[in-house]
């Protein structure tokens, strides 16, 4: 699946709830379904700075394509980032630059998160696009 078509069904998925609080539980779902983290990958230098929770993004190139890992301690950002990794893990890092990340306001994610969540999602997308940059 192209990363636009990974995106479009996002905006699908996303599209057959109509309440956002069915939107967040979704993402809450999301979440649970994150690969395990391991522990000892809970360091400083993984952590997104910006975010109001505390997030881990790890990333490695596997061939070339980035393979991203995360947690969060909060339950909704960890669907955030299980979300963006669900679309962007497997990419290679100039799929992931050439992308506007628009698919975030499509679903109108961004509006309907706090002024921090969405400061976390904005960081955690910063980070997504500078991992790229360092291995592309």
């Amino acid at each position: 699946m192209t990363l636009e078509e990974k995106q479009a069904a996002v905006i699908e998925d996303f599209s057959l709830y109509d309440q956002w609080l069915d939107k967040y539980e979704y993402l809450i779902e999301l979440g649970k379904n994150l690969e395990p983290y391991p522990e000892d990958k809970k360091t400083e230098d993984k952590l997104i700075k910006g975010c109001q929770s505390r997030v881990w993004l790890d990333a490695k190139m596997e061939g070339e394509r980035l393979v991203f890992s995360a947690d969060s301690d909060a339950i909704i950002t960890k669907g955030i980032i299980a979300l963006l990794i669900d679309v962007f893990s497997g990419r290679t890092p100039s799929e992931i630059l050439s992308s506007d990340f628009s698919f975030i306001d499509a679903i109108g994610l961004r509006e309907n998160l706090s002024p921090t969540r969405a400061g976390g999602l904005a960081s955690m997308i910063e980070r997504i696009r500078e991992v790229a940059a360092q291995n592309s």
